[in-house]
């Protein structure tokens, strides 16, 4: 699948300041990524530490809090991974989700996708 940018704005919480910032879709990361310093100079404070596996196959501890994304005019609370510094701003699979977002690959676009309840079991018609 080829990369594309889009334009997200992060802050602290709703009432902002929001900073807006060119941030590569991936996929293939579990979570965004912001570098440390920017989420700092918003006001975004780790909460935990968590490990990945970068794409060389090691394994990494970052600092990990709570941000809010806002995309195309709407805004969510995401877990937000604080970068290395000069580190791309990446949009990860945990914050699509909880935009309701999947990836037009053809478009390069981000485009509405429907959420999955499959426990749910509908009964008497409704």
């Amino acid at each position: 699948m080829g990369t594309f940018n889009v334009t997200v704005e992060v802050a602290a919480g709703p009432d902002g300041p929001f900073e807006a910032m060119e941030a590569l879709v991936d996929t293939g990361a579990t979570f965004s990524l912001v570098p440390a310093s920017i989420l700092r100079r918003l006001g975004i404070e780790p909460t935990h530490r968590r490990r990945f596996m970068i794409a060389d196959g090691s394994s990494v501890e970052r600092d990990a809090g709570w941000g809010m994304f806002r995309i195309d005019g709407l805004e969510s609370p995401s877990l937000v991974i604080f970068g290395d510094e000069g580190a791309w701003p990446l949009l990860g699979a945990f914050t699509l989700e909880a935009f309701g977002l999947g990836v037009d690959p053809v478009q390069q676009e981000l485009i509405p996708v429907d959420g999955y309840l499959v426990g749910i079991r509908m009964d008497n018609g409704s």
